[in-house]
């Protein structure tokens, strides 16, 4: 009973971790910046270092805001080369930005050296030392950067999935993801001080991967996200009082178990799956033999105002592409409502049965929940 009550608080923290960083890393994942937490975390750990150099007061607000200030500087510059140079891949700047931000924490460090423990505990950080106060605190604020994703979801969803549609549509893609960045800078600066990089990074990325492993849909993923990170977050607590092992370094061994069981059981499932496909030479056969092919309808008769239809017969897909601006809403709903079902059913089985004609965009799998699938040509 008395570890019980021991672990509340740091069990608390760990849920309101796995809420918003389990969505975050669906963003961070898609995005292809795995390491941006790291670099942001460090960024912060630079800033609080010359803030103290400044003589502020390491535990006080003004010491916060100038490290807050320099984790927008940096999300500012990852916004802006993402938009403006496609040939360097964002992870390499943020890898250069964590290397320099690293080496100036160190020199400025030099010259602060009876804070140095203090800028240690905000990189390591001790999860089971949380206040009261500070779950509260970090509640509230995430409870409002949440609910600011929440009311912009749809924009930084799909800067995330398919950046060229949100710019066809018109979007301010370097102004949202400057905002995306900023947020999760306040996220990454609170955490980090709580859990520490390591743990931070795990509550980030393992649950997204983890929940890849099994489905394809944001709300899906995110719901294994979340159920992955409370139960690892339980045991990992549990385990570390109950062995007097390290809290943080116990609780990512912990997410790193799961995962690899997570692995270990989609292939089993798929093996079985294999076996049994194999056991059933006909059905093989006969979904083998069915071959999805997308079709480009006639252009739209303007005098009855809809288009010819085109019927193949079998599971053939048939969407129109108009040539015009507008073009996604022509063809995205009727793919989404006349294919999908049919797409997957046979994806799961046979992906070989995927025909693509040779003059149809390949992001087309981004819109639908067939994302992913690699398909033969026509």
């Amino acid at each position: 009973m008395e570890i019980l009550q021991f672990l509340i608080l740091p069990f608390v923290a760990s849920l309101i971790l796995t809420g918003i960083h389990a969505y975050l890393g669906v963003h961070v994942v898609e995005r292809g910046v795995i390491f941006v937490d790291l670099a942001l975390a460090q960024i912060a750990a630079l800033g609080a270092t010359i803030a103290i150099l400044f003589g502020m007061d390491p535990h006080g607000s003004a010491a916060y805001w100038f490290s807050l200030g320099f984790t927008f500087l940096g999300a500012a510059i990852f916004a802006l080369v993402r938009s403006r140079h496609k040939r360097i891949p964002l992870e390499a700047i943020i890898g250069i930005t964590y290397a320099v931000a690293s080496a100036g924490a160190i020199l400025a460090m030099s010259k602060a050296t009876g804070e140095t423990e203090h800028l240690k505990d905000m990189l390591v950080g001790n999860i089971l030392a949380v206040s009261r106060h500070d779950v509260i605190k970090t509640a509230i604020l995430y409870g409002a950067i949440g609910t600011f994703h929440y009311i912009f979801r749809r924009k930084f969803l799909l800067i995330s999935l398919n950046e060229d549609a949100a710019r066809a549509r018109g979007i301010n893609v370097r102004l949202w993801d400057f905002l995306f960045y900023a947020s999760f800078g306040f996220v990454v600066t609170s955490s980090v001080a709580i859990a520490g990089v390591l743990l931070v990074f795990c509550y980030l990325i393992v649950p997204s991967v983890g929940a890849m492993l099994f489905a394809d849909r944001i709300g899906t993923r995110l719901a294994i996200g979340w159920t992955m990170g409370t139960l690892v977050s339980a045991l990992g607590c549990y385990v570390s009082v109950w062995a007097d092992l390290p809290t943080g370094a116990t609780i990512v061994c912990t997410f790193g178990g799961v995962l690899i069981a997570m692995g270990l059981l989609k292939t089993a499932y798929f093996g079985l799956r294999r076996r049994t496909q194999d056991a059933r030479p006909e059905l093989h056969e006969s979904v083998s033999s069915r071959k999805i092919t997308f079709n480009r309808l006639p252009v739209r008769d303007t005098a009855s105002g809809t288009p010819e239809q085109k019927h193949d017969g079998g599971p053939a897909v048939n969407a129109a592409f108009p040539q015009e601006n507008g073009f996604e809403r022509a063809w995205l709903h009727r793919l989404r409502k006349n294919a999908a079902d049919n797409v997957l059913s046979i994806r799961r089985c046979h992906p070989e049965a995927l025909v693509w004609p040779k003059d149809l965009p390949r992001w087309i799998g981004t819109y639908t929940p067939c994302r992913g699938i690699s398909a033969k040509t026509s």
